[in-house]
C-alpha cells in the first residue's frame, strides 16, 4: 500500500510539473509575440517622428506670420472705426439702459 501511494505522489507531482511547464512555455511564447508587437509599434513611432520633425519650424514660422497679419488687422480696424473697444462697452452700456418698457421693465425682443 506504501508503494502505491508513493508511485501516485510521484506521478500527480510529475504532472504538476509538466503542467507548469506547458503554462510557462505558453507564457513565454506570449511575451515573444507582444516583443515583436512593441518593436514594430516602436519602429512606427519613430518613422512618424522623423516624418513630422519638419513641422516644429515651420509653426514658428506660421505663428510669426499670423501674429503679423493680427497687428495689421487691427491697425486696419483701429483707422476705420476708431477705438473699438469703447464702441463695444459703449453699445453694450446702451443695452443693459435701454429704455423702460410700461412698467419700468426693459423690453423684450418680441415685444414690439
Amino acid at each position: 500500500m506504501n508503494t502505491l501511494l508513493i508511485v501516485l505522489t510521484l506521478v500527480e507531482v510529475l504532472l504538476l510539473v509538466v503542467v507548469l511547464a506547458g503554462y510557462l512555455i505558453a507564457i513565454g511564447a506570449t511575451l515573444r509575440k507582444i516583443s515583436q508587437t512593441l518593436g514594430l509599434v516602436t519602429f512606427g513611432v519613430r518613422a512618424i517622428e522623423t516624418q513630422t520633425a519638419q513641422i516644429g519650424p515651420a509653426v514658428t514660422t506660421v505663428n510669426g506670420a499670423l501674429a503679423q497679419v493680427a497687428g495689421a488687422l487691427q491697425e486696419v480696424v483701429g483707422e476705420s472705426a476708431g477705438e473699438p473697444e469703447a464702441s463695444t462697452v459703449g453699445a453694450a452700456a446702451a443695452e443693459s439702459s435701454g429704455p423702460a418698457g410700461p412698467e419700468g421693465e426693459t423690453p423684450s425682443p418680441t415685444q414690439p
